[in-house]
């Protein structure tokens, strides 16, 4: 298992939804809300659950789009390691501090790049969680899948969840396509119940386009 090694890189950002449409204290909010379901005992674990039963033991695992640090701490008590990334220092902070293990840095998701930041090796899987992709900046959508593609295993994968009130499904399947992903398989939720018309959530799973 790797030691702790949290990082204090900032990536030059745009302008994700996650500021914009958001008030001044939202962050700092959610933070909180996060602190206390956890303290009441609920369970934060459910995508990180799906993940793991999709990978070998040990793997190596982003959280994109990571917050507070609840999907990718969960991942690395199940043994995998870690490396979690959001652009909201606020978060950051939150994850450097309450989840010691996986690397935390702050970076816009739509220029990420890893290995300029000493990260080379690559990700068996990626995970994006909690609406992440409805709070990117408006019309990086693609370019946020590109970049993911570009940390990728070439047999690795993406697995991402979000209501589908906040990120039209149509638009969304055209940046997959667009960002050279496949559709592998689709999910109601994330204890993956069945797809159907009048969900209230997606949740895909991705794989990078086979080149011929």
């Amino acid at each position: 298992m790797e030691s702790d090694r949290s990082a204090s890189v900032t990536v030059m950002t745009s302008a994700p939804r996650w500021f914009t449409e958001t008030d001044d204290d939202h962050s700092a909010r959610y933070v909180e809300q996060m602190r206390t379901l956890a303290a009441e005992g609920q369970d934060l674990a459910g995508e990180a659950r799906l993940v793991d039963a999709m990978v070998k033991p040990g793997s190596r695992v982003l959280d994109a789009g990571c917050g507070t640090g609840r999907v990718g701490a969960a991942l690395f008590d199940r043994g995998h390691r870690v490396v979690g990334v959001d652009m909201d220092p606020e978060l950051i902070a939150a994850a450097r501090e309450d989840h010691h293990g996986p690397l935390w840095i702050e970076a816009n998701l739509a220029e990420l790049d890893l290995p300029s930041l000493g990260e080379s090796e690559r990700f068996d899987a990626i995970v994006v969680a909690g609406n992440v992709l409805a709070f990117v900046a408006p019309s990086t959508e693609t370019e946020v899948l590109v970049r993911l593609a570009a940390h990728l295993v070439p047999e690795g994968f993406v697995v991402a969840g979000f209501q589908i009130e906040r990120y039209d499904l149509t638009e969304f399947d055209r940046h997959v396509a667009d960002a050279g992903f496949v559709l592998e398989q689709r999910f109601a939720t994330w204890d993956l119940r069945p797809w159907h018309a009048d969900a209230e959530f997606a949740v895909s799973v991705l794989r990078p386009r086979p080149t011929e």
